[in-house]
């Protein structure tokens, strides 16, 4: 078998489209999941806490130029060390909303395998040779 016929049954198997798949997928719902947490999510949970972008949140380590605005970008421009823990604090409620999902789905898709228990099957009807013995044993009892 050559090389290449190798690699086509490799290529080609269940497993490898499946995980093709996943990732396609993967990827859309990752798109999804960060749009629920920009658009839906930050902007409610700015509006209570009153700072409606956490990636404006930062501290500066470094001393500034002057003349450098103080925003994350231009900081970061003027090569200033600064410490985004606004970055971390929108990827971690990122993180939680998407663990949240994938629990319900996993939960509800574990809640429909979940198949109704099998009726209890009838009792099968006793074989005629076991009844012939049995009418043998009985006879030769009395």
């Amino acid at each position: 078998m050559g090389m290449m016929q190798e690699f086509k049954d490799f290529a080609v198997k269940g497993n490898v489209i499946d995980l093709a798949v996943g990732v396609i997928i993967g990827g859309a719902f990752g798109k999804i999941v960060e749009s629920v947490v920009g658009d839906l999510v930050l902007p409610v949970v700015g509006a209570l806490i009153g700072k409606p972008d956490f990636s404006s949140l930062f501290v500066v380590l470094g001393s500034v130029p002057t003349g450098t605005a103080m925003t994350l970008d231009a900081l970061k421009k003027a090569g200033v060390p600064v410490l985004a823990y606004g970055n971390f604090i929108t990827i971690a409620v990122n993180f939680v909303i998407l663990a949240f999902i994938i629990f319900m789905m996993v939960r509800q898709i574990n809640r429909l395998k979940k198949a109704p228990p099998p009726a209890p099957a009838a009792a099968a009807a006793t074989p005629e040779d076991v009844i012939l013995l049995r009418e043998i044993r009985d006879s030769l009892k009395k």
